[in-house]
Order: C-alpha cells, then sequence, then structure tokens
C-alpha cells in the first residue's frame, strides 16, 4: 500500500531485506558486468550451490536479478526496472533541504 509520499513500503522492505547481506551484494555487483551463468557464480563466490541458490532466490523473488534457462544451466542477469524503483524510492526518502530538526512538536 502506498503511503502518502507514494512508497509502497512492503515493496521496500523486501527490496532492502535483499540489498542487506554481502554475498548477495556480492552477486549483485557480478551481475552488473553482465549476464553470469550460476556455474560462473558459484566459481567466483566459491559458494557452495545450495548457499548460492538461497541467496539467488531471495534475489529472484525480490525482483531484482532474472533468470533464464539454457539447457540445463541457469543464467542470472539484474532487472534494471527494480534498479530504477530503487532510485525513485531513495529520492522518495531522501531529507529534503528544506527539511528542518528544528520543526516545533505539539506545541
Amino acid at each position: 500500500m502506498p503511503t502518502a509520499i507514494g512508497v509502497d513500503i512492503p515493496k521496500a522492505a523486501a527490496l532492502f531485506h535483499a540489498l542487506s547481506d554481502e554475498t548477495r551484494l556480492e552477486i549483485i555487483l557480478l551481475l552488473s558486468r553482465g549476464e553470469r551463468c550460476v556455474c560462473d557464480l558459484t566459481d567466483t563466490l566459491d559458494a557452495a550451490q545450495s548457499r548460492l541458490s538461497f541467496h539467488l532466490k531471495t534475489l529472484k523473488d525480490a525482483g531484482i536479478v532474472s533468470d533464464r534457462r539454457v539447457g540445463r544451466w541457469i543464467y542470472y542477469s539484474l532487472n534494471r526496472a527494480t534498479f530504477e524503483s530503487v532510485e525513485e524510492l531513495v529520492g522518495a526518502i531522501k531529507p529534503s533541504h528544506a527539511a528542518s530538526s528544528s520543526a516545533v512538536c505539539c506545541g
């Protein structure tokens, strides 16, 4: 449900949760250079396949990555639209220059 400032709080929470893990951030950085096969990610991150699958599922559920299957391999890439949404979200919650910490409350 969008709030008064137009932020979908549950969606924002899911995005920030997915971005809040070091391994997932490493995956995102690798994918920022282009699509990668899951075997490349496993080798580069020196991660067990089950652990990597958990992190990729979290990123996919948040809409941050998308996948495609070619034979028995799965290729992952970043979802550009989600990063545009994150950019809009951060812009919506960024304090404005007009915001003042000296505002009087209840008085």
